[in-house]
């Protein structure tokens, strides 16, 4: 795909959360965070690369003591529909009898995320919880009782980018949130 396409989906698409909406929502999931493990030492275990930018705007928001961490794992590898888990890299910080917090752009039909939480509960964390930044609206979930712990927007079942949500590898640096329409 070249500049000038690329640079025509993201004119032609339409706003759906802008930045002011994001950052209320990032200082709501914050204080959320801050009230449930001021005690207690998380580890922040970010999902690359929907979650870099999420994550880069959310955790300095925060005031407590953990550890951050990432994985590489995806379904998607630039395509619209995922497939089958490819992982890239796994978390590198030792994971038993931790907190771990998972963070990523998008709760979709949730097979990722799903998977990441399973892993870790295999190295024998303590408990896992899921941060996202917007879960969308469908009802197409893998794991239809599957909801994130901590999320504070809700697209609806179309195409988004934006804010760490990818249109073909590229304007996950969109710092607002667009619905792409197929021409």
């Amino acid at each position: 795909m070249n500049h000038t396409k690329l640079a025509k989906i993201k004119a032609d698409a339409q706003v759906i959360i802008d930045q002011k909406e994001i950052d209320i929502a990032l200082d709501k999931l914050a204080k959320q965070i801050e009230n449930d493990y001021q005690k207690k030492m998380p580890i922040f275990i970010v999902v690359l690369n929907g979650g870099l930018i999420f994550a880069g705007q959310l955790l300095p928001r925060i005031d407590i003591l953990c550890e951050i961490d990432y994985c590489h794992a995806t379904r998607y590898q630039g395509e619209q529909r995922g497939a089958e888990l490819v992982w890239k890299s796994k978390p590198q910080t030792e994971l038993s009898g931790r907190d771990v917090i998972l963070v990523d752009d998008i709760l979709d039909e949730g097979i990722t995320l799903k998977l990441i939480e399973q892993y870790c509960l295999e190295q024998k964390a303590k408990s896992v919880k899921t941060l996202v930044l917007v879960e969308k609206e469908h009802h197409r979930k893998a794991y239809p009782e599957q909801r994130p712990d901590y999320c504070e927007l809700v697209v609806p079942d179309q195409y988004v980018f934006g804010f760490g949500m990818d249109y073909s590898h590229y304007w996950r640096n969109t710092l607002d949130i667009r619905v792409h329409q197929d021409d």
